[in-house]
């Protein structure tokens, strides 16, 4: 192995060029002088630097998380109470929670009027919208469906639904519906929304329906007494009678409910905001249920069978003024006032305004007796005709000369008796009147009865040196002055009472929320004439009824004495201004001994049959003061009647 050589080793030369395959050397064939062409190397890429791109990016987002920044600013804090109450608007809905209102009862409690469960149907005109409902006709499809169980037009249901304002959140359907109507619409909405969750074509169109709940008023009685409780309107009000003189302590205070609602539901936990409504006062009148029913019964069946226009009767407790009825007919049932006749819906005993007629006598007579300037048994000589300034006056029949007492004078109602006896009240016969003008004042006439109804007039009384030729004459027998049917049970009260007039009640007192009974301030008393007066005035009322020759007979009551009397006067026609017809009436007071009630009627232009007071109104007094003396329990004074002489001889 030492003998051989080592390797040499290869030393690193130039490298040689390779020759691509196919291509001679230069050397040999290879032409002189050509340039030899070298293959092209391709440039290294050269990248540029990334940080301006970054910037650039990095201040885009920056810009854009700014004005997030600045927005989220604007909203949560600059203007947060205004978005707040926007969503707030959106989503919370009001409503007003109706207060309950008071019942009307008569004396004993026994209710009048009262209110029972109802619900006002309402909607959210938003939930009936293309974007609520994902349809076009929604308005149509739910008024469609609401119009018949409301009973209302389907076009007034689509405008309700379908307001111009588009942004209105509350619209009311229909008021005071009852239970039932709302459980139909309940009962709708639920078989829509069970078969829209199976059935996607299915839309419940009535999810933006809603209720409030509230109360409808009732009379359980029908027309009973409706002329003095009134009815209660669309909008909850009174509309007239007592429910209008006392609306506010009725109604109460309405409250307000604001909840949280998403889809026409309430959100249970969103929570709530309600201030409880405080429900009304009761209301207790001095209207006894049995002795109302009594009188309005027999005016009503007088009425019609004397074809009558209007009648009325005031049933009124002598000593206290308390009005134990008051009746109307015709009348009318505030449960349905579609049916009633408009003439029929006020209270005629306190709205008309009439000439009385002799009723209004004992005025004058009372006058006479107060002056001094005659007694019960005072002569008067009474002749057939009786010439007084420009008319010849007489009585209602044609007699020879009567020579009458001046109890006689008011048992027989001689009206040319009167303008005798009360033409000696001065010396002359305007010092007369002035006499005459201060006692029918006294007694009432011309002033309010103190009773605040509404609408109720004061009647016409002009001041004595007003009074025409004829009304010097005439107003001493009730012609010439006009009252309405309160004033004049209200006479025959005062003289009952011993010469003291009690203003008129027909509220006994109010029951409040906390069930406390508040009774009624006591009524204005006043003597208008002396005890004795009183007393012998009752006495020569009695003689109208119980003497034979008195115009009252009908009115008799066994065992009872009964002071009364009746009138006969000529009417005013109120559509033409004109007399026309007659108002009958009687009025009078029992046990007349020891007054407790008086009882007056009127009947306004009797057509069939008679028409004098004493024959159409007095059986009507007898009826009624009999019912009332034995609901009352009230017993016979056992007492001789008077006696006082009607006539005397020449």
């Amino acid at each position: 192995m030492t003998d051989r050589e080592p390797p040499r080793r290869r030393v690193p030369g130039p490298a040689r060029p390779v020759r691509p395959a196919g291509r001679r050397p230069a050397g040999a064939g290879a032409r002189a002088g050509r340039p030899v062409r070298r293959p092209a190397v391709p440039r290294p890429l050269r990248l540029g630097s990334p940080r301006p791109r970054l910037r650039m990016v990095g201040l885009a987002l920056t810009l854009v998380m700014a004005a997030f920044v600045v927005r989220l600013l604007q909203v949560q804090a600059v203007d947060a109470s205004t978005y707040a109450a926007k969503a707030e608007q959106n989503r919370y809905v009001g409503q007003v929670l109706a207060a309950e209102r008071g019942e009307i009862t008569d004396r004993t409690g026994v209710a009048l009027a009262t209110s029972v469960d109802a619900y006002d149907i309402t909607a959210d005109p938003t939930l009936f919208n293309r974007e609520a409902l994902k349809i076009d006709d929604g308005p149509e499809q739910a008024a469609a469906l609401l119009a018949p169980i409301l009973g209302q037009e389907q076009a007034d249901l689509v405008a309700k639904l379908r307001p111009a304002n588009k942004e209105l959140r509350y619209a009311l359907l229909a008021h005071r519906q009852t239970p039932l109507v709302w459980q139909q619409i309940k009962d709708l909405k639920s078989a829509l929304a069970t078969k829209a969750e199976t059935d996607p074509a299915t839309v419940n169109v009535l999810a933006g329906v809603l209720a409030v709940p509230s109360s409808k008023r009732v009379y359980p009685n029908g027309d009973l007494a409706a002329g003095i409780l009134g009815w209660v309107n669309a909008e909850g009000k009174g509309g007239g009678g007592i429910e209008q003189q006392l609306d506010e302590q009725l109604a109460g205070k309405d409250g307000k409910i604001r909840y949280a609602q998403s889809g026409g539901r309430q959100v249970p936990t969103a929570g709530s905001t309600e201030t409880p409504a405080v429900p009304g006062s009761d209301i207790e009148l001095t209207i006894d249920r049995d002795i109302q029913w009594a009188a309005q019964n027999a005016i009503s069946e007088q009425v019609k069978k004397s074809k009558a226009d209007r009648g009325y009767v005031i049933v009124q407790d002598t000593r206290t003024g308390e009005i134990l009825a008051m009746a109307n007919a015709p009348g009318f049932d505030p449960n349905d006032l579609s049916k009633a006749d408009p003439d029929a819906l006020a209270n005629a005993a306190l709205l008309d305004a009439y000439e009385p007629g002799s009723t209004a006598k004992v005025i004058s007579m009372a006058a006479v007796l107060e002056e001094g300037v005659a007694t019960p048994e005072t002569h008067v000589i009474v002749p057939n005709r009786l010439h007084r300034g420009d008319r010849l006056f007489k009585d209602d029949i044609d007699h020879e000369t009567w020579y009458l007492t001046l109890n006689g004078v008011l048992a027989k109602s001689s009206n040319i008796g009167t303008i005798l006896a009360t033409g000696q009240l001065g010396k002359t016969q305007p010092e007369a009147n002035e006499v005459l003008y201060s006692y029918l004042r006294k007694f009432g006439l011309g002033s309010y009865t103190g009773l605040g109804f509404p609408g109720e007039t004061k009647g016409i009384l002009a001041p004595p040196d007003k009074w025409s030729t004829s009304q010097q004459y005439t107003i001493p027998f009730g012609q010439g002055v006009s009252i309405n049917a309160m004033q004049a049970a209200s006479v025959y009260s005062t003289i009952a009472n011993g010469g003291v007039r009690v203003e008129p009640t027909l509220v006994r007192g109010t029951k409040g929320a906390d069930g406390r009974f508040t009774p009624a301030p006591e009524p204005a008393k006043k003597r208008v004439i002396s005890e004795k007066t009183a007393k012998t005035l009752a006495r020569m009322l009695e003689s109208v009824v119980d003497d034979e020759e008195g115009t009252g007979n009908k009115a008799r009551i066994p065992g009872y004495r009964v002071a009364g009397k009746t009138g006969t006067a000529n009417r005013v026609d109120p559509a033409t201004g004109q007399y026309r017809g007659y108002t009958s009436s009687f009025a009078g007071f029992a046990p007349a001994d020891k007054p407790r009630i008086t009882v007056y009627c009127a009947i306004q232009n009797a057509t069939e049959g008679d028409y004098f007071g004493g024959q159409i109104c007095g059986p009507i007094y007898k009826q009624v003061m009999e019912f009332a003396l034995k609901t009352l329990q009230v017993p016979p004074t056992g007492a001789a009647p008077a006696r006082l002489p009607v006539s005397y001889a020449p």
